[in-house]
């Protein structure tokens, strides 16, 4: 899911080219078809190696490109509160996805054909779920008490974003994140 992430943040990324875009979906394509084949037969070679090249294309577009709110938002929880990185992102992504969905149409579009889904944030979610994410911050120990904490530092050092990243909407990205369920869309 970390990877996924990479994917997606470089879709609507300010200093993405054409040909990261293309790795971006065809990385989150290969994943999301792998990782639930991977997970139910641990041993199937062709599922492994799909996975594995979708990581290849996601981490290749983490180094080419900006990342943005997912990012931010997964380094302020990790550092300031300990919490594992490879869970943030698998439990974060979906509610960045929903938060930015509206200021991101045509990277929503592209990541809803490559998830083969209309709802990319629902796809992810629902993903993660079938892979055993953890489903929400609070089950990896985040309090509603910390969310006022962790939107202060979303929003302290401007960074690229499809959108306003405001500390009002990070407050309602991570309330939802906290509480889990599938994400709903957000307004435009």
């Amino acid at each position: 899911m970390n990877a996924i992430a990479h994917a997606v943040e470089a879709l609507y990324a300010p200093d993405g080219s054409p040909i990261v875009t293309l790795m971006a979906l065809e990385g989150v394509k290969a994943l999301a078809e792998a990782l639930p084949e991977v997970a139910m037969t641990p041993h199937d070679r062709e599922a492994r190696a799909t996975a594995l090249y979708g990581a290849w294309l996601c981490g290749a577009c983490l180094g080419s490109v900006t990342m943005s709110l997912h990012h931010k938002l997964c380094h302020a929880l990790g550092g300031a509160f300990d919490l594992p990185h490879a869970d943030l992102h698998a439990t974060v992504l979906p509610y960045v996805v929903a938060y930015n969905a509206p200021a991101a149409p045509t990277a929503m579009s592209r990541l809803a054909a490559a998830l083969s889904d209309g709802d990319p944030a629902s796809a992810l979610w629902r993903l993660g779920q079938t892979l055993g994410a953890p489903p929400s911050l609070a089950t990896l120990g985040l309090t509603e008490r910390d969310v006022e904490h962790v939107a202060a530092l979303a929003v302290a050092n401007p960074y690229a974003n499809p959108g306003p990243v405001t500390e009002p909407g990070v407050r309602q990205l991570l309330l939802a994140a906290l509480h889990g369920g599938e994400p709903a869309p957000r307004p435009a």
